[in-house]
């Protein structure tokens, strides 16, 4: 009995000693909380976070390409600047170059959708905002014979969600090559200096049912050409 006392004993003590010395867990660290969206411009064109898409006065609108960064960057890249999937929905961005494109291959018939939305937060406050939009058919390539400047929704301040919305049957410079192309991929500049810093949440390529409809910011009258960058 007594020999039998002791190996119990010893064993015990060795399981105590073995949990001694394993390793505690480390606490993981809490995921990072979305940028919450508090502050959104009024606008014609709005998110709807319930139906997963873009409205127009209250009715959906009709989507070619839809890009919701759920966790990705869905295959938009940067050049240079520092471009990830953001807590939550959406990519984070921080502006160094300020060129972001789509993937290529978009196959989109630019007289049936001519409305590109790209609905974002500002995170950081930049120098000098841009908003360019280029894009690439079979036609050409990117160049700023070509471009689009948003109608609406340009310039965010900290804090500030808007969607910007571009007309391309109405684009800035090279109309109408936009309704008469396929569009195969686009490129976006935010801004023109490094610095700021962004959440890109959706992006979009849509029909336009109403163009009356989508006004224009009296701010973007007088838009100033962009600088010949591409």
């Amino acid at each position: 009995m007594k020999r039998l006392f002791w190996i119990a004993l010893a064993a015990t003590a060795a399981v105590s000693l073995a949990s001694c010395r394993r390793p505690v867990e480390e606490a993981k660290a809490p995921p990072a909380a979305p940028v919450a969206v508090t502050n959104e411009r009024a606008s014609p064109v709005q998110w709807n976070a319930a139906t997963g898409g873009f409205e127009l006065n209250g009715k959906a609108l009709k989507t070619a390409k839809l890009w919701t960064f759920d966790g990705s960057t869905d295959g938009f890249t940067a050049l240079g600047s520092h471009i990830s999937p953001a807590p939550g929905q959406g990519i984070s961005v921080t502006i160094a170059d300020p060129t972001i494109r789509s993937p290529k291959g978009l196959n989109v018939p630019g007289a049936l959708y001519p409305l590109v939305l790209v609905r974002l937060t500002r995170t950081v406050a930049g120098s000098a905002w841009d908003g360019a939009l280029y894009y690439s058919t079979p036609g050409h390539s990117e160049t700023i014979n070509f471009l689009g400047k948003p109608l609406s929704g340009a310039d965010p301040k900290v804090g500030e969600t808007t969607t910007l919305v571009y007309d391309m049957s109405r684009q800035a410079i090279g109309a109408p090559d936009w309704t008469n192309s396929v569009i195969d991929q686009l490129r976006f500049d935010i801004e023109d200096k490094p610095g700021g810093a962004f959440v890109i949440r959706q992006i979009a390529i849509v029909e336009s049912p109403d163009p009356a409809a989508l006004g224009r910011d009296s701010t973007l009258a007088a838009a100033p050409a962009p600088s010949a960058k591409p």
